[in-house]
Formats: C-alpha cells, structure tokens, sequence
C-alpha cells in the first residue's frame, strides 16, 4: 500500500489508522486469505457480519465489539486482495463529509 498520499491527507487529515490496520491484517491473514481467494473469503465475511447482526439484535455488548472489530478485519483482508487502499477511497468519498450535500453533518433531506 505504500505512503500516504495527497489524495488520502485530504480535508480529514491523516488516515485515523485505517491504512496501519490494513497492512496489519495483510500481514496476519493475507497470504491465507489471498488462497482462499475472493469467493472464500467473502463467504467468511459475510458470516461474520451475520454474526454482528445477531450480536445488535441481542444487545451482546461484549460480543459486540469482538464482532465489530471481525467484520472491519475481514472487510480489510478483501479490500487486500482486490488491491484497494481503504484509506484512500474512505477519504476520497467522505473526506469532504456527505458524498451528496458536502455537508457535515450531512444535510440531505431525509
């Protein structure tokens, strides 16, 4: 993923992290996940975010945030193997604040 660059420093400043964690889960999981390929590793994103659904639904506070912080991983680890810097198409669509209005908060009609 490299050095951040222009287009990520944007409005918002640095990144919050995102592209430290990112490289951290490569790091962790790429390799693994990179055999398992796109297919595979989506289905194992997707259970995790059925697993943070139950988790809201049932108000499991504690189960909550390990689901939380899964579901970010595993959604990190696909951005990987596409080749996509999350924290660069983060800042580029919200850096601004709403993608629509510009606005932040945003003040689109709801």
């Amino acid at each position: 993923m490299g050095e951040m660059s222009e287009k990520t420093e944007g409005v918002m400043g640095p990144d919050y992290g995102i592209r430290a964690f990112q490289s951290q889960i490569e790091s962790i999981y790429l390799g693994r996940d990179s055999k398992r390929g796109k297919e595979g590793s989506t289905l194992w994103f997707i259970e995790e975010v059925g697993e943070l659904i139950r988790a809201l639904r049932r108000g499991e506070r504690e189960n909550l945030e390990e689901e939380f912080a899964d579901v970010f991983a595993w959604m990190s680890s696909l951005a990987s193997i596409e080749g996509i810097d999350l924290a660069g198409v983060v800042l580029e669509k919200y850096g601004k604040g709403c993608p629509r209005c510009k606005e932040t908060p945003c003040g689109c009609p709801e």
